[in-house]
């Protein structure tokens, strides 16, 4: 069903999407999850705005993302297209499904909290990034993980490179740079696929989605170009941290 908010809801929203974006763009970070946490504290919206939302803003700020580490060189194809054949597809199955609240609110709760501990854990230093990666996995395993992280990019509207990052990084599977540019061009092609499947389910896109695309692809712009000049990237994290716990406690306890 869809859901018109109150104009002062809508600026309120923009405002945060804005802040977020130039916050999450100035450490290297898309900000699906800060969107999501963003609504989940702002608006009541149903699930299936909340993933249409995301997933749109994702593709946006994925395109901008996508073409900085591409001309840079970053990206590397032999490393995406393990994760990403069955992710795609995968994705557009997990945006056309629609979970009771009871199974959804608890799940993004739970990608907003890992969310929340990745941050935390690179501000203090004590997630490790391999710059020199030991190879890539088995071609079963990628296609494996790929589909999984794809579903989980459909069905919580954040495209799958929250958990795709750290997955690369920790494993040893690619060096930082590489991880952000796989990341990134992850992200955008299982929101594109995400979001059809969430059109095909329910057309109906909010009302203010011209407002909040407009905010996300300004703030990333301004972040992207900025950078942390004015706090540093530690306390940046630990701030969008905090974010991200308070919107996942909420969705723990708002169950209805």
């Amino acid at each position: 069903m869809l859901e018109t908010l109150p104009i002062q809801t809508v600026i309120v929203l923009a405002t945060a999407i804005l802040a977020l974006a130039v916050l999450y763009s100035s450490v290297g970070h898309a900000g699906a999850s800060g969107y999501l946490a963003a609504m989940a504290l702002i608006t009541q919206f149903p699930q299936e705005q909340m993933k249409a939302v995301a997933l749109t803003l994702n593709i946006f700020v994925g395109i901008i993302g996508a073409w900085r580490f591409i001309r840079a060189g970053h990206f590397d194809w032999n490393t995406f297209w393990p994760f990403g054949l069955i992710a795609i597809p995968m994705a557009f199955v997990g945006g056309l499904w629609s979970l009771p609240p009871m199974v959804f609110k608890p799940l993004i709760g739970g990608v907003l909290l890992f969310a929340a501990v990745i941050l935390t854990l690179k501000s203090i230093g004590r997630f490790a990034t391999h710059e020199q990666p030991v190879g890539m996995p088995r071609t079963w395993i990628a296609l494996v993980a790929g589909a999984i992280l794809g579903l989980l990019a459909g069905l919580t509207g954040t495209g799958g490179g929250i958990f795709l990052s750290p997955l690369l990084i920790l494993m040893g599977w690619a060096g930082s740079k590489r991880t952000a540019a796989v990341s990134v061009v992850f992200v955008l092609v299982n929101s594109i696929a995400g979001l059809g499947g969430v059109v095909a389910d329910a057309p109906n896109m909010p009302d203010g989605l011209p407002i909040y695309i407009a905010a996300a692809i300004t703030g990333g712009l301004i972040g992207s170009r900025l950078g942390a000049r004015h706090m540093s990237g530690n306390g940046i994290r630990l701030l969008l941290a905090t974010v991200l716990l308070l919107a996942s406690v909420k969705m723990f306890f708002t169950l209805a």
